[in-house]
């Protein structure tokens, strides 16, 4: 982090990347003598409300995070930034998007948690658009004019105020990570399930050292004590209550719950209750500490494709093995009407055996269970996740691949990510095809 006695000395001049959260409520105007370097600019966290008209002075400007300010309207002055292509407003009070805030490069628009009712027509005149992430605002539907980004991988529409999704958007032709929770038009999850999840009381966790913390909550180790029974060791999930990029934190619980047990999926023990600040949370199994993560996040380049580490490198049996489990996976979340949303690396646990775990539930919607057109072209949407997956395992194998299997596989692939969304083969088809292999 920089501080603006930095900025105002001059200490900053060449810098690629700028972040200030000090309280600002103006602009420095002493950011402008960094206009020959900057490309990063991170005023999050403070209590601006405007941005100042010429910011295209600041040529070289790719990146603008503007979250949990007091901005009311997107900021106009960033459809003048000519290389910006990356805009990220979250947690403001932001009701109007003027079409003339949307800089003719824009590939990632972040405007979650706001009080946003309609969008600019001109949104879908921007034909670089991969990532759109709209969560937490109040919109009742989307302009007709999305259906030429073509482009346009991954979308966020939970807690908004959708009746229905238009059949054009489930036609995308790259559209491969949807979260729509929380939605009027969203199926609710299986009472049933949720109802029949043991209730275990805070009393008998004993919390010990934090193993992990996301968007939705914090993960920690823990010792379940029960009645007449050894003591386990388990995982406690204690949700935050605010909005995240995917949607509402309880609908992520309720997602896992409704999932039900399958090999490739961690498993919920119970819901946790009477916790003295009344945080919902679940228990769930302890993952043994051989199993990693298999890829990172996509960087603020990649965008939306997972960065994995240089020396990621699998056999034919091991990248196969996790494929399956995967589309396995897969293949029950559908048959209880559940999208995973997120179905990415980064959100895979693996050993060096090939035994993977699907985690985090963040993006997850539900949808009925008969079979039509929509929840039909819902599911093919998650197929390309998979496509996309099967690639990048594809790409890493170093031995033991088969020419013929090579061929298969890759044409599998290519089925997956193929722009015609309902041609792609459902993942009933992908198991059986990789349990060929």
């Amino acid at each position: 982090m920089n501080t603006l006695a930095q900025l105002r000395a001059g200490e900053l001049a060449g810098i690629t990347r700028l972040d200030l959260a000090c309280g600002l409520t103006e602009f420095p105007r002493e950011i402008f003598d960094l206009a020959d370097s900057l490309e990063i600019l991170n005023l999050s966290g403070n209590a601006l409300s405007s941005l100042p008209d010429d910011l295209h002075r600041l040529t070289r400007l790719r990146i603008v995070f503007c979250s949990d300010n007091q901005f009311t309207e997107l900021p106009a002055c960033l459809g003048q930034c000519a290389a910006l292509s990356m805009i990220g407003f979250r947690a403001n009070r932001i009701e109007r998007v003027p079409g003339a805030a949307l800089p003719p490069l824009l590939r990632w628009l972040i405007l979650t948690d706001n009080c946003i009712s309609e969008l600019p027509t001109e949104l879908g005149e921007r034909p670089l658009m991969q990532k759109l992430m709209l969560s937490g605002n109040q919109l009742q539907h989307l302009p007709e004019s999305l259906k030429q980004l073509h482009r346009l991988e991954l979308l966020r529409l939970s807690a908004n105020r959708f009746t229905e999704l238009p059949e054009w958007l489930l036609a995308l032709p790259a559209l491969t990570w949807l979260a729509y929770a929380g939605n009027p038009l969203e199926t609710e999850a299986d009472a049933t399930a949720l109802d029949a999840t043991p209730s275990i009381p805070w009393s008998a966790l004993h919390l010990e050292q934090k193993l992990g913390e996301g968007a939705s909550g914090v993960i920690h180790r823990a010792t379940w004590e029960r009645t007449q029974q050894p003591a386990t060791q388990v995982a406690v999930k204690l949700y935050k209550g605010e909005m995240t990029s995917d949607g509402s934190p309880l609908h992520e619980m309720n997602a896992c719950i409704t999932a039900g047990l399958h090999p490739n999926l961690i498993r919920v023990e119970g819901r946790i209750v009477e916790h003295p600040q009344a945080q919902a949370g679940l228990v769930m199994q302890l993952i043994d500490p051989s199993y990693r993560n298999l890829a990172g996040l996509p960087s603020l380049d990649s965008c939306s494709r997972d960065v994995y580490a240089e020396d990621t490198r699998f056999t034919a049996a091991v990248a196969l093995r996790m494929a399956r489990g995967i589309a396995s996976a897969a293949e029950h979340l559908h048959q209880q009407g559940i999208t995973h949303g997120d179905l990415y690396a980064h959100n895979i646990l693996w050993n060096e055996h090939g035994d993977c775990l699907l985690g985090d539930f963040g993006g997850a919607s539900f949808h009925a269970t008969t079979d039509t057109v929509e929840t039909r072209a819902l599911q093919r949407i998650e197929v390309r996740a998979f496509g996309v997956l099967l690639g990048e395992l594809l790409e890493r194998i170093e031995s033991g691949l088969s020419d013929a299997d090579r061929v298969a596989l890759e044409d599998l692939q290519r089925r997956c990510c193929q722009a015609d969304v309902l041609a792609r083969p459902g993942f009933s088809e992908i198991v059986r095809e990789l349990n060929n292999r």
